[in-house]
């Protein structure tokens, strides 16, 4: 199993119940709601991020190099297996290609700086399934939305490896003029053949590995957003039918992405981390 950063190389992850933390002074922060009347009208997140940059244009490169070389690519599948009316790619699911596990950490590891940039503004995503503790000055105390979105990275790491996980990585190549997702389509779904696994998803994320082609956004439906591909760059979204979403055609060239999901740990395997649902 590929694990997220320099984690993979160590074995069982302490629960958070044993990190000894000091608490910084903070400054004033988005962490209570504000009170919304008439007068002044939220503009409320739509919880769609994208972080330019994850990963460099030479890594992409790189794998796109790699795709095409390796002649293992298949036509990608949905649910319902192949249906190019409703998904026209070729794909590649890495965990089941021998050899592959080196890009698969090198998507993980840029994967995982970004979902704790997403967790640092989404503090909730983690605090309202489970109370997370720290010790503190000796003590147990229970962690908030402060601690997550000030506090260092050694905490967001513990955080994550405690509660998340990443899943399966599919590289993906939709033909210029022709391929597409143009079924709108969410991430989290009950399946038969996955024992629950696709009910524990999070969030889901695609790394653009390319750009030199027109259209080919992921748009999102209820949003009434397009995210436009830029090489490197890390989309992250909830993976429910909130954010119901397709990939539209790419016009005058392929498409390239690395797309994959974020998942909660089973229950009888979160290491400690949750002290028991709040």
């Amino acid at each position: 199993m590929v694990l997220w950063g320099e984690h993979a190389e160590h074995g069982a992850i302490p629960p958070l119940s044993q990190v000894r933390t000091e608490r910084k002074k903070l400054g004033p922060g988005p962490y209570t709601c504000p009170t919304v009347n008439a007068e002044s009208p939220a503009s409320p997140p739509d919880f769609i991020e994208v972080y330019d940059n994850l990963l460099d244009a030479a890594a992409c490169r790189e794998l796109i190099e790699r795709f095409e070389a390796s002649r293992v690519a298949r036509r990608g599948q949905t649910g319902g297996g192949v249906d190019v009316s409703i998904k026209d790619s070729w794909d590649i699911a890495l965990h089941e290609q021998p050899g592959w596990s080196d890009a698969q950490q090198t998507l993980n590891n840029a994967v995982l700086v970004g979902f704790k940039r997403y967790l640092r503004r989404y503090a909730h995503m983690a605090l309202a399934t489970s109370r997370l503790q720290v010790l503190r000055n000796g003590a147990p105390v229970a962690l908030d939305a402060e601690d997550l979105a000030k506090g260092d990275d050694d905490l967001l790491n513990m955080v994550v490896m405690n509660l998340f996980r990443p899943g399966t990585i599919n590289l993906q190549k939709y033909l210029a003029d022709q391929g597409g997702y143009p079924y709108w389509h969410c991430e989290l779904h009950p399946s038969p053949e996955d024992q629950g696994e696709s009910l524990h998803r999070v969030v889901l994320w695609t790394i653009y590995l390319n750009e030199d082609f027109g259209e080919g956004e992921t748009e999102f439906l209820y949003q009434r957003r397009k995210i436009v591909p830029k090489t490197g760059s890390l989309l992250i979204a909830p993976t429910a039918f909130t954010h119901t979403h397709r990939g539209n055609m790419p016009k005058g060239g392929d498409k390239y992405i690395a797309t994959g999901w974020v998942l909660f740990h089973r229950r009888a395997s979160s290491g400690g981390a949750a002290q028991g649902r709040p």
